[in-house]
């Protein structure tokens, strides 16, 4: 069991940051289209190449254990807002499993914050 202590954080990354590089790698092969959508939560769609860098950042970030607490801030941020401006139709079970999802990574995100990266992170400290 201890063993599986060592190992947790760095799976929690896995998890984690693997969801966040992927989601930000799928968006460029449709850029326009996700410009589109971020439009409907009532954002620029100028945003759409922010929003897919930092995920992307987020994503290898969480993944190495870099610089992990703030990153974990922000993240946990960005998945705060996203679910409030566009999962907010819970008449949508749809809708409604994406709004808890994004509070369930941003809880996620907030353990790394107030824990640290582990022990095989890049960070120094755990």
């Amino acid at each position: 069991m201890q063993q599986f202590e060592k190992f947790a954080p760095l799976i929690a990354r896995v998890f984690i940051g693997g969801f966040f590089l992927m989601a930000g790698l799928g968006k460029i092969g449709d850029v326009q289209g996700f410009a589109g959508y971020i439009t409907m939560g009532g954002l620029p769609a100028f945003l759409a190449w922010p929003a897919i860098v930092f995920e992307i950042a987020v994503g290898l970030s969480v993944l190495v254990g870099f610089k992990l607490r703030p990153v974990a801030l922000a993240g946990a941020a960005f998945c705060i807002v996203t679910a409030a401006l566009y999962h907010g139709d819970f008449a949508d079970q749809a809708q409604m499993i994406h709004f808890l999802k994004n509070f369930s990574i941003a809880g996620a995100f907030l353990m790394f914050f107030a824990h640290g990266a582990g022990a095989y992170a890049l960070d120094k400290k755990a």
